[in-house]
């Protein structure tokens, strides 16, 4: 299947009522503030776990988890994956279909190999760097969704090679300002099969947007498909409210909108889209220190519809959109 052939920039907004987005490990574990706006930040890696983690319990293949049911870091994770791959003679015959010279490579080393030594210890000795990039390709085009999307880089000997996602997000921030609930509360904290005691911090009510781009040509080196960005775009609206835990219970998207450009249209070009949202209390006078729900907030898309509009069929070659009730946008 061959890569996506359009840029993109996307729009992605979710509301946190009552609980704790992002906490930030240099805070105690507060929600991340900038406090001089006070705004609410959430960052691209949060995001990208719950995403992540959906595609886990959704039975599809993630680089960044576990083994064997252990944490493992990327150059274990990376031979954990070639040992499994490489060792089924079904997978290995998938692998080197049409190309007989890197399947002749890779059979001579197994051939040579140490008894008991696994397959990607062999590939790291005989240092072939040819197939080693090979399969390195192959994994990262065949095997794992998430490098497909967002990208990674390995830096272990025999297998040194930096892929740049296609997807790239920039961390989220809340469109009204946003008020942490006063809490003294001391609550019990379950870590790895020990607890601990520890303040429990939320916010009363954050509209967090973030703004993204897809990128044609890193696809390339990805191996990035339509197929797999509808899985994006799906994982990214299921994501949230599918792994509810005590801290991010109460969060649900509200609005996913992508703007796919025409040939010759590369990534922000209409620049931010969060700039195009106007965002107020209905409640003037009370202001943002009495949002609880979104039903409390004044958001205004026009900007956003209006630029929709009188560009498509120009710089615009179509629009993703999902909304939940509460928002409305026309295009």
């Amino acid at each position: 299947m061959s890569t996506i052939k359009n840029n993109s920039d996307f729009l992605f907004i979710y509301e946190a009522i009552n609980c704790n987005p992002n906490g930030d490990p240099d805070q105690e574990n507060k929600p991340r503030m900038d406090y001089e706006t006070q705004t609410n930040l959430v960052t691209d890696t949060r995001l990208k776990r719950y995403i992540r983690d959906y595609f886990m319990n959704e039975g599809k293949e993630v680089f960044v988890s576990m083994e064997e049911g252990k944490k493992v870091n990327p150059d274990q994770k990376l031979e954990f994956t070639i040992n499994r791959l490489l060792t089924e003679q079904d997978l290995v015959e998938t692998y080197f279909d049409g190309n007989d010279e890197m399947r002749k490579s890779f059979d001579d080393i197994i051939k040579e190999k140490k008894e008991n030594e696994g397959v990607f210890k062999a590939l790291q000795n005989k240092k072939n760097r040819a197939l080693n990039d090979f399969i390195l390709d192959k994994i990262v085009k065949e095997t794992f969704l998430d490098i497909r999307l967002f990208g990674s880089a390995f830096a272990v000997g025999g297998f040194t090679h930096a892929y740049t996602g296609p997807v790239q997000i920039n961390w989220g921030y809340s469109l009204n300002k946003v008020y942490q609930i006063d809490s003294d509360s001391i609550v019990t904290i379950m870590n790895d099969d020990s607890s601990t005691f520890g303040k429990d911090y939320r916010v009363h009510y954050s509209l967090l947007a973030f703004h993204g781009v897809v990128n044609k040509y890193s696809a390339k080196h990805t191996g990035l498909t339509e197929k797999d960005l509808e899985e994006f775009r799906n994982g990214i609206w299921q994501s949230i409210p599918s792994l509810p835990t005590r801290s991010k219970l109460n969060q649900y998207p509200k609005l996913y909108l992508e703007i796919i450009y025409n040939d010759g249209y590369n990534n922000g070009h209409f620049g931010d889209l969060r700039d195009l949202i106007h965002c107020s209390p209905k409640d003037e006078i009370a202001g943002y220190k009495k949002v609880r729900k979104f039903s409390d907030l004044k958001i205004d898309l026009s900007k956003l519809e209006s630029l929709i509009n009188s560009n498509k069929g120009k710089a615009i070659k179509d629009v993703v959109l999902k909304t939940s009730d509460g928002i409305t946008i026309k295009i």
